[in-house]
């Protein structure tokens, strides 16, 4: 599932298998946990190997996450009213 994040920095940080929460926060400020634990697969300029560099290329935001179908559905709402987040475990 591509995911759209506040964040254009925070992809960097990111590396295929790593396992992240992600959040969504509403025009109030407040906060929830959307989906725990879900794999980043890779990200969208193709760079599955060490790092989500080429992320950058493609809006600088964007990170693919591995998770199953219904959760996807979730998230894909959730982008559309929400700005995302992630924490790294």
């Amino acid at each position: 599932m591509p995911v759209r994040l506040g964040d254009p920095e925070t992809v960097r940080l990111l590396r295929r298998g790593d396992r992240v929460d992600v959040i969504a926060a509403d025009r109030e400020g407040e906060a929830r946990v959307l989906v725990s634990g879900a794999r980043v697969w890779r990200d969208p300029g193709g760079a599955s190997g060490s790092d989500a560099a080429g992320a950058e290329e493609a809006g600088g935001a964007l990170v693919v996450l591995s998770v199953p179908r219904r959760t996807a559905v979730r998230l894909a709402g959730a982008g559309t009213r929400s700005e995302l987040a992630v924490t790294l475990w």
